[in-house]
């Protein structure tokens, strides 16, 4: 009998959130961070999705560029990606795969967990 049964490749998993969830929201379930690509009705099963290119919003004014390479971390509090993991409080995201300046307001990251 085998230890290990594959169920999916992985970079969507299932996911029944207890209220509602609207498209493009960042969902933290542990160190486990996704985002839904569609709205998901509380208590229905829908897909959260933990691999990918997405663009996640940024804080914006001076001292808030991002550059191309680095680890970005989500806060939840803030609602925002960040460069700092806020000595664990902040879930790691993934690294960015461009380059963001001060006023951009949303910088891309490569999800990697």
């Amino acid at each position: 009998m085998p230890l290990v049964t594959f169920v999916q490749e992985g970079s969507a998993v299932d996911y029944t959130p207890n209220a509602d969830v609207e498209a493009g929201d960042v969902v933290v379930q542990n160190d486990l961070v996704g985002v839904t690509k569609r709205k998901i009705p509380a208590n229905t099963q829908g897909a959260l999705h933990v691999a990918g290119v997405f663009d996640f919003p940024k804080a914006t004014g001076a001292s808030t560029a991002i550059a191309a390479g680095v680890e970005v971390f989500w806060d939840v509090a803030d609602a925002e990606a960040k460069t700092d993991s806020e000595t664990g409080a902040n879930k790691l995201i993934g690294k960015t795969v461009a380059a963001a300046g001060d006023n951009d307001a949303t910088v891309r990251v490569r999800m990697s967990q």
